[in-house]
């Protein structure tokens, strides 16, 4: 185990509180990647004060398949419902890997003319870096490692553990 369900669960609150302050007043849309990222989505959406006016929306990529590391190729899958055009957009992220998934992502967004968009991500593994991108809002900084649960998967399995775990290599487990 990474990190315990209290762990995250007091961070994710964290993140909750900074962003309140933030956009006090303001109208975010909250932008979840799926399938990952919504775990975290809902419970920072949770834990946003009701002071700042949120709204959801949703899009899916593909970078990983059945794998452990990213192909490097990024597929959109599912497009967002709403307009982006002069709003404050903040892109839920569960990890920030090689960078290449969310580089595509903001590129594509900033291109529909948000008045800003910042990204929080759950977990951050800067080791890993193919291209240089950084969150706005990070809960964890972690090491070079492929993590499950809290909405993480490993080919569609984990997802609902509570706690995020390393994913341990057949030789590892030995």
């Amino acid at each position: 185990m990474l990190f315990d369900r209290e762990s995250v669960r007091r961070r994710v609150a964290g993140l909750g509180a900074q962003i309140s302050w933030d956009y006090r007043g303001k109208s975010l849309l909250l932008v979840a990647v799926l399938k990952g990222a919504e775990v975290f989505h809902a419970d920072l959406g949770r834990v946003i004060d009701a002071e700042v006016e949120t709204s959801y929306d949703f899009m899916a990529v593909g970078s990983y398949g059945r794998a452990t590391r990213s192909s490097g190729e990024v597929r959109i899958l599912k497009d967002l419902d709403e307009s982006l055009e002069g709003r404050d957009i903040l892109l839920v992220e569960d990890i920030v890997d090689s960078g290449l998934t969310l580089h595509y992502i903001r590129r594509h967004l900033l291109a529909r003319a948000p008045r800003s968009l910042k990204v929080a991500a759950l977990l951050d593994k800067p080791s890993s870096r193919a291209v240089e991108v950084d969150a706005d809002y990070v809960g964890f900084a972690i090491p070079d490692r492929f993590v499950v649960g809290y909405g993480m998967d490993y080919a569609e399995r984990y997802r609902n553990l509570p706690d995020i775990h390393i994913l341990l290599s057949p030789d590892e487990r030995r």
